[in-house]
């Protein structure tokens, strides 16, 4: 036989494992799947025993006691307590290490999610090193493109069964009740609560997914479909909403549209990805060509321009319907701008730490509009990630370990990953 029948858990035996559960959640098609054993050892081999997987593989059934023997591994010891182990910055220097902190308990409308990936986005970068002009608290555990499975359902919640994927982004409150989040724009309630960083309606601490789990109203977390790869959904959580629904929003999903995409890292490959998706001509547009192989052959955009490229750029002016800008460092958009045709849409979509220079002469040569979009709604979202799940789109990641995170930041500011990196929680954020 290829499958291992685990005998389902008591209620119990959840709250005493909860990550043995996720990770038995993980390689379940549903909760009452047997699981495939050449995936229960290969997981074993970053998230467990491998020679105890083996030997759980060679049967035909197991108890679920029996299952988490070959997951165990052993923890560290850390500053703090709690019930929460995550990765902290103490200060506005950014560096990151272990810190246990108390999650709270769940309310009747609340699920549980032990976390198994958690994507790193640039802003978690910008906040950890206090660089934007907010408030910030420390220690803060960052992280706000969270996936995992439930282990526990509040008393009245009803949306997710334990033992479900589930993701959580970057905010879980919003009043739900005003003009804006009538019209399915939660990001710009006034009472938005960030997932993390933020004092909540309780006047509770909010700490992001560098953790081991995260208690959050169900209303603000996610169904992940099944046939999204689990690492590469985590993204989309911040990055992809943040791209699509600006193009939903400002009509670049056209198909024959020529949309050019400003930078190409974790927010421009998702913009790629689903403007491919949408039938649309993408240019990408970045400083040299150090990216245009990958660009052509992985992505497989349309054009590609080098912006040093003074004549190529002379060349494109005017040939564009509009501009997704996805550089979150400081840049002119002026010369980027002259490449849009008449009516043309400069949309940003990033959050660079100091004000970008425009000049009106670039809007109103061709009626430019120049816009910003932050993230989409609680229903926008679904809709993304349910689309997500038909096209298989997902981010493209590199897996780190919690132990990798400041070399992670240090690269991701360097630009140097293709083009996300992801924490493997599951498997390397272990508690004492």
């Amino acid at each position: 036989m290829t499958e291992l029948a685990v005998a389902a858990p008591t209620h119990a035996e959840i709250s005493a494992n909860p990550r043995e559960h996720a990770i038995l959640g993980q390689l379940q098609k549903s909760a009452s799947d047997a699981v495939s054993k050449q995936e229960l050892v290969d997981l074993s081999e970053k998230a467990g025993d491998p020679e105890k997987a083996k030997a759980l593989a060679a049967k035909d059934s197991a108890t679920f006691p029996e299952f988490v023997t070959a997951f165990q591994k052993d923890g560290q010891k850390v500053e703090g307590s709690g019930n929460c182990l995550g990765i902290a910055a103490r200060s506005k220097e950014g560096v990151l290490a272990p810190w246990k902190f108390d999650r709270r308990k769940p309310r009747e409308s609340d699920v549980v999610v032990q976390i198994v990936y958690s994507g790193m986005c640039h802003s978690d970068y910008h906040s950890i090193h206090g660089e934007w002009d907010v408030d910030y608290y420390f220690p803060m555990v960052p992280g706000h493109e969270i996936v995992g499975i439930v282990t526990e359902v509040g008393s009245k919640a009803a949306k997710f069964k334990v033992g479900q994927r589930v993701g959580v982004g970057v905010y879980v409150e919003a009043c739900l009740s005003c003009k804006k989040c009538e019209v399915d724009a939660h990001p710009y309630c006034d009472n938005m609560i960030e997932t993390y960083n933020t004092i909540d309606s309780k006047g509770e601490r909010t700490y992001g997914g560098y953790s081991t789990q995260i208690v959050v109203d169900e209303k603000f977390a996610f169904h992940i479909p099944s046939s999204i790869d689990f690492a590469g959904a985590a993204p989309l959580l911040c990055a992809g909403i943040t791209v699509y629904s600006p193009l939903k929003f400002f009509g670049l999903d056209k198909p024959g549209m020529k949309v050019g995409v400003l930078g190409l890292g974790g927010l421009g490959h998702m913009t790629i990805k689903f403007l491919k998706s949408f039938g649309c001509h993408v240019t990408v547009i970045s400083r040299s060509t150090a990216k245009e192989k990958d660009a052509r052959e992985n992505l497989k955009v349309d054009d590609y321009i080098a912006s040093s490229d003074t004549d190529r750029m002379q060349k494109a002016a005017r040939s564009l319907d509009g501009i997704v800008d996805c550089v979150s460092a400081l840049h002119d958009p002026n010369p980027y701008i002259s490449l849009l045709g008449l009516n043309g849409k400069f949309v940003v979509v990033s959050l660079p730490a100091e004000p970008l220079p425009v000049d009106a002469f670039s809007l109103v040569a061709q009626r430019i509009s120049m816009a910003g979009s932050a993230i989409g709604g609680l229903k926008e979202t679904q809709e993304m990630l349910d689309y997500c799940g038909e096209k298989s789109i997902w981010a493209d990641v590199e897996v780190v370990r919690a132990d990798q995170v400041n070399e992670a930041m240090e690269r991701m500011l360097r630009g140097d990953v293709k083009y996300r990196f992801v924490i493997d929680v599951q498997g390397s954020l272990l508690k004492e």
